[in-house]
């Protein structure tokens, strides 16, 4: 693929568009997280085999179990994690440690860059709540292994082990330094935090575009270092935003900024966010469509996942702004979360047991991988932490 590549975008079947919700049915937080609790202890009760975890709905609306070495095989047991501290049942602490335990040779992984979303939101999320020696062991074994994948020329970790790039680096990928980070902490190793360091910096430099969107992919040539192509594999074009990927930047230099304190990183979330919250195309209720520059808008698909991360890293930024600013994202954090919480996006029954719908994956695969318009479980995820920072946030 030379520069000029752009996505083609063909989707051969018909799926009902979400539109925006312009007369929310507003339910309590508290009732939402109590059937969310209820769901997941279905779900626990339907799938005994913790070697397997459930990722989302195929496109016939079945069930779609995943093995451990899948990229999102670590939510699941991270929102059970997190229903635990929300409910402070056994019965989820329990649970999440039986499929924490099903991802324990992932830590040797290193086929992967994703093994902070695999391994911290299991493992770490566990650490948090029993101390676990071994817990705390995993997190340093799984960080060791994810630093194998970086390269010192280009500074950053490799992303993909497919197609034609030399050394692709996705946005994505902001989203597995907090691995680093922890494990830094637990070692003593500064190693860790160096890398994790060095790939925030490249990534702050060469995948952002001048008002503040992102690109999904920076190829890097590994004998130079230099940044040789810039794509969106999984968004409409090239050069628009997929709302997803604008989510895991300001999810990942808020992130940034709160182990490291330096600067740059809170204004490079703060420039994202307000690239998001002030974008024409930004739905009023919050939940963003796929894409910031489809031209289909308002008549393509809303994605749930993208409004979850949004919101939780919102709730996390405020807390490092000025009192005005705060305001700002705490309403728009609630505004997501209510909208995610009503009928449109909220499912009380069936879905899998997954809590919300209306997520997109990879459209312009489409059918090839399905997950267009459908519950994902890293959607779920996200949205009972940030109701756990929204319940922080209105406790304080």
């Amino acid at each position: 693929m030379n520069s000029s590549f752009k996505v083609i975008v063909v989707v051969l079947f018909f799926m009902p568009f979400v539109q925006e919700v312009t007369a929310q049915t507003k339910h309590s937080f508290d009732e939402q997280i109590q059937i969310a609790a209820l769901k997941y202890k279905k779900a626990v009760n339907e799938y005994k085999d913790s070697t397997l975890f459930p990722r989302g709905t195929k496109m016939d609306g079945s069930l779609n179990l995943v093995n451990s070495s899948d990229w999102c095989s670590g939510f699941f047991s991270g929102s059970l994690w997190l229903l635990y501290n929300l409910t402070k049942d056994n019965f989820y602490k329990a649970a999440a440690e039986r499929w924490t335990a099903g991802l324990k040779n992932e830590q040797y992984n290193r086929t992967t860059h994703d093994l902070g979303f695999m391994m911290y939101n299991s493992y770490g999320s566990g650490y948090k709540v029993t101390g676990s020696k071994e817990y705390k062991d995993v997190i340093i074994q799984s960080a060791k292994t994810l630093i194998t994948r970086f390269n010192p020329k280009a500074s950053t970790i490799r992303s993909w082990d497919w197609g034609t790039w030399q050394h692709p680096v996705i946005i994505d990928n902001m989203m597995n330094l907090e691995l680093l980070f922890e494990a830094s902490k637990l070692s003593g190793d500064n190693t860790f935090r160096e890398i994790a360091i060095k790939h925030a910096d490249h990534d702050m430099e060469n995948h952002f575009r001048k008002d503040y969107s992102s690109y999904h992919l920076v190829d890097y040539d590994t004998l130079t270092g230099i940044a040789i192509k810039k794509q969106t594999v999984q968004g409409y074009k090239d050069e628009s935003a997929w709302a997803r990927g604008q989510a895991w930047g300001l999810y990942g230099f808020t992130t940034m900024y709160r182990y490291t304190k330096d600067k740059k990183y809170l204004n490079q979330a703060e420039h994202i966010a307000s690239f998001i919250l002030n974008n024409p195309n930004y739905p009023k209720d919050g939940v963003p469509y796929w894409d910031f520059n489809d031209p289909k808008t308002p008549n393509t698909y809303r994605d749930a996942s993208a409004g979850a991360i949004i919101a939780s890293a919102l709730l996390e930024l405020r807390n490092y702004v000025d009192d005005a600013t705060n305001k700002i994202y705490f309403n728009q954090a609630e505004k997501i979360l209510t909208t995610l919480s009503s009928d449109q996006f909220f499912a009380k029954t069936g879905n899998c047991n997954f809590i919300l719908k209306h997520s997109v994956g990879n459209l312009p695969k489409g059918k090839e991988v399905g997950e267009i318009d459908a519950a994902i479980n890293y959607a779920d995820y996200y949205y009972l932490e940030a109701l756990s920072r929204y319940k922080k946030a209105v406790k304080n």
